[in-house]
């Protein structure tokens, strides 16, 4: 049973969890609610719900103030209820709106990870902001440039700035998110045409993570900065040069301890790797006590990683190492598959450990694969 919480009172709420789904109070009238949402970085928001014809719609009302508590949110959310009871569209639906509207979009209609992902970016960089507060109707292609500025510059916020890359995907997730409210006629068609204005960041410069290599010492340096949970996600990715998803998907049932090999699966497909023996000793840690269909990482609070919930945690272990700007992950990849081809393996053995095509492999990494070649041929007597 559903139990209806008290949110009007600041002690009741100071002991809810953090969490993506709001805390619910009880019913405002048939089928309409209010709720109050409090992430894990301690933001609180007021956040309405209406249910119709078996379809859920949601509002993002604002964030908790003292001049916005729970009296006031009740009245906007009542307003909106108001409004959709009589078939009035949100004429001052703000980019916040839309881009809450399209997390419960992707949750109904694609998955919940990929609402997860959505809304992680939305939280470092549209919800709580002066830009998220910005009428659709008023919104011109300028501001999302300056946004799409703001969050690879760090002078501009107060936040740690995202690589160029990470910017672009955070703005294809804004553009899906504003198209899907015009799709939604709560703004006019014609201002997707003034949007499309605001471009991304051109791929070579947005692809430049590609480009930062660590070397074994700072490896290390890396490993040490970093504790607990997110230390064994680093450590497995630079032991295997896996992508994060397939390590954080994997299954205890998918490490065979007796031949030490680990089962992938990802964009590429299946694939069984063989671990080196320092990986097959980290991996036989993570396996120990573990019944087949659990997770071999998980977070420090036992649950399934989701996408991007790393991201801060690795950056903090990188300042913490003294490592440059733009370590992530995916360095991790990157650092494997260079030291592999530096240490000499074939191209075709290294695509078959880390799921990647030759043809990408020699696309990327031409520069190292030329060189090897060269070596090996000051190696070879010609006649």
């Amino acid at each position: 049973m559903r139990r209806d919480i008290p949110i009007h009172r600041r002690t009741e709420r100071a002991k809810l969890l953090a969490r993506n789904e709001p805390h619910w109070g009880p019913p405002l009238a048939v089928n309409c609610h209010l709720g109050y949402r409090k992430t894990v970085k301690g933001v609180e928001s007021w956040i309405a719900r209406r249910k119709t014809e078996g379809k859920r719609e949601y509002q993002y009302l604002g964030r908790v103030t003292s001049v916005f508590e729970f009296k006031e949110a009740r009245a906007a959310a009542e307003k909106w209820f108001t409004e959709k009871g009589e078939g009035v569209k949100d004429g001052n639906a703000t980019i916040a709106d839309a881009c809450l509207a399209y997390v419960e979009d992707r949750r109904t209609e694609k998955s919940e990870k990929s609402a997860h992902d959505a809304l992680k970016r939305f939280e470092r960089t549209v919800f709580g902001t002066p830009f998220g507060a910005t009428p659709l109707a008023k919104l011109k292609h300028p501001a999302i440039k300056a946004w799409r500025n703001s969050m690879v510059e760090p002078a501009s916020h107060d936040k740690k700035p995202l690589s160029k890359a990470a910017g672009n995907r955070t703005m294809t997730a804004l553009k899906a998110a504003l198209n899907l409210a015009v799709d939604n006629d709560l703004v006019s068609a014609a201002k997707k045409v003034d949007w499309a204005k605001a471009k991304q960041y051109p791929k070579e410069e947005s692809s430049k993570r590609r480009d930062l290599y660590l070397d074994l010492k700072q490896r290390q340096a890396l490993l040490e900065a970093a504790a607990g949970a997110v230390r064994d996600l680093i450590e497995a990715t630079m032991l295997t040069g896996a992508r994060a998803g397939e390590l954080t998907s994997a299954l205890r049932s998918q490490f065979d301890q007796r031949s030490g090999t680990l089962t992938l699966r990802g964009k590429t497909g299946e694939r069984q790797v063989p671990l080196s023996a320092p990986a097959a000793k980290l991996f036989e840690r993570l396996a120990k006590s573990k019944l087949p269909f659990a997770h071999l990482l998980v977070r420090d609070d036992g649950k399934k990683w989701n996408h991007s919930d790393w991201d801060e945690l690795v950056r903090d272990a990188a300042k913490e190492a003294k490592l440059p700007s733009g370590v992530c992950l995916f360095t991790m990849r990157h650092s494997f598959i260079t030291t592999a081809l530096q240490g000499g393996l074939a191209v075709s053995d290294l695509s078959r450990l880390v799921g990647t095509s030759t043809t990408m492999i020699e696309r990327n990494y031409h520069h190292l694969i030329r060189d090897h070649v060269r070596e090996r041929l000051a190696g070879v007597m010609m006649s």
